[in-house]
């Protein structure tokens, strides 16, 4: 029997649960592995709350996508793994089907990545999910080049923080924006060009002053609701505003015909199209490792609470008063 994390109905951080459930054996294609520590991601409490883009299907629920570890056994068809090997597990499943939040979970190997030499687990727990999801939707999908600019809201976030280094790396200008202005020097600190203070729908005019009023060839955003079309206003024509998340909660509105029909692109992005993407995710993997082995890249942890502790780790989480990734350890 292994401590697991599940829930049985919709609800805040209290509806979960730590229930002893058999694990069982890995199937085709799968792996188990022994879970040292957890990374938190917001989209796990929207699923919580049945406020995701994806609904929960079946109660008891499972919950998470990002872990670090070890292999302990796999399933018929896996090569590549054997036990005991440090790995890495990244989203590219649905949460109704597998979840991570536990001491042993079974995961579908196309999630695993082996964990690079000198990377602990909970820095192997934090440090994939924000830089694949940077990479994937800039890089890969976006094509950011030198002397691009990019605009990124939320950008305390574990997301956030990747973004500005993977941008940085790129030879790109990362523009951060924040509503607090306690975190501005951290946003600095992390590589930010400059930082945006605000409270309100109020980019645009800031980020047309610092760029000469030529705009961001990216927004990266991951807020939406109604503010999506103060953030049109900061494209550069022929620019893309990336929308990666949706915090506000809001609907949101396409809003190029509020601006008069110009040379706007916009488009929605989930990790999924990196990580479900063999061809894509070796790209994205070797990237990050890459940034990792020269030093330009690094986990950024923010707090680590214990398993015991994940209706707290929760609570801090929906506060979003972090810098960077909140962490779970099971003590293994």
């Amino acid at each position: 029997m292994t401590t697991t994390v599940r829930f049985h109905e919709l609800g805040g951080p209290q509806v979960l649960r730590l229930e002893d459930v058999d694990t069982g054996e890995p199937g085709p294609g799968e792996l188990l592995v022994r879970v040292e520590a957890i990374g938190l991601n917001r989209a796990e409490a929207l699923f919580r709350a049945g406020a995701y883009i994806e609904p929960v299907k079946a109660f008891p629920a499972l919950l998470g996508a990002e872990a670090a570890g070890t292999v302990e056994a796999a399933g018929p068809g896996v090569t590549g793994f054997a036990a005991g090997d440090p790995v890495s597990v990244v989203p590219a499943f649905s949460m109704n089907d597998y979840g991570v939040y536990a001491e042993k979970a079974i995961v579908p190997a196309a999630a695993v990545l082996r964990r690079p030499e000198g990377l602990d687990a909970v820095g192997g727990a934090a440090v994939w999910m924000p830089y694949l999801t940077a990479y994937g939707a800039l890089v890969e999908t976006g094509g950011m080049r030198a002397g691009d600019t990019v605009v990124l809201t939320a950008a305390s976030s574990s997301v956030g923080l990747a973004a500005i280094q993977v941008a940085v790396r790129a030879g790109a200008r990362p523009i951060a924006v924040t509503r607090s202005p306690a975190k501005k020097e951290a946003l600095l600190k992390a590589g930010a060009a400059e930082v945006i203070v605000t409270r309100g729908h109020d980019v645009a005019a800031p980020v047309m002053e610092l760029t000469g009023g030529r705009g961001a060839r990216f927004v990266f955003d991951a807020v939406a609701g109604p503010g999506v079309t103060d953030l049109a206003r900061a494209v550069a024509p022929g620019g893309t505003l990336i929308e990666y998340g949706a915090l506000s909660g809001e609907p949101t509105p396409y809003p190029g015909f509020e601006l008069g029909m110009p040379a706007l692109n916009m488009r929605t992005y989930t990790l999924h199209e990196t990580t479900r993407d063999p061809a894509r995710l070796r790209r994205a993997e070797a990237f990050v490792a890459s940034g990792l082995r020269s030093g330009a890249f690094a986990p950024a942890v923010d707090r680590v609470f214990g398993l015991h502790e994940i209706v707290e780790a929760h609570r801090y989480l929906e506060a979003g008063a972090q810098i960077g990734k909140i962490v779970v350890t099971t003590g293994r």
